[in-house]
């Protein structure tokens, strides 16, 4: 066979592999871009720090507010710091100090303010006016720069006598007050009872 023949033959083929040829180009054309990982929905930490601890002074000088962690970990993301079994003390001139521990907590991205979760305890050292109490939640809110402790869940209230459940309530230890919000409900056993 010639090489004239064998062109006859092929000849026909030649339109249709340029019309598969053109079709695949188009087909190309016409497909997304494959979509890329978006990093900035991540969630990852950018530093781990464990058995962490922090002190904060107040204008004089002294110790004010403490912060102990058996991790802390910060996510660029959201500039938010997590916190894993925190432990917080708050020192106030002339006051009982007042001792805060979590399961979990999460400092905002000013640092100004802290959230704890999970079996919050919080207990303040007896004074020379005030008995020892213990206030158990499952979530608080903490302003350090304003003695604040806040919760708008379930809490009890522990004294000496004294158990009283309340839903939310407000904590300052610069007035050494506590105020109940709802629900507020109150046992006394007088002491030898």
């Amino acid at each position: 066979m010639t090489i004239a023949t064998r062109v006859r033959y092929w000849l026909p083929l030649l339109p249709l592999l340029g019309l598969l040829g053109a079709t695949y180009w188009l087909n190309q054309q016409a497909q997304p871009e494959p979509v890329k990982p978006d990093s900035s929905a991540r969630h990852d930490p950018d530093s781990i720090v464990e058995n962490f601890s922090a002190i904060r002074l107040n204008e004089q000088g002294t110790p004010h507010f403490i912060m102990n962690a058996k991790k802390m970990l910060h996510y660029p993301d959201d500039d938010s710091t997590a916190l894993e079994v925190p432990r917080i003390t708050l020192l106030a001139e002339d006051r009982p100090a007042i001792l805060v521990t979590a399961e979990t907590g999460t400092i905002s991205s000013k640092g100004d303010e802290l959230f704890l979760q999970g079996d919050v305890e919080v207990l303040r050292e007896a004074g020379t006016q005030q008995d020892q109490f213990m206030l158990k939640t499952e979530y608080l809110h903490i302003i350090p720069d304003q003695n604040l402790v806040r919760s708008n869940r379930a809490v009890t209230f522990i004294e000496t006598h004294t158990t009283v459940n309340a839903v939310g309530m407000e904590l300052n230890n610069k007035t050494r007050t506590i105020k109940l919000l709802s629900k507020v409900r109150s046992e006394y056993v007088p002491p030898g009872n």
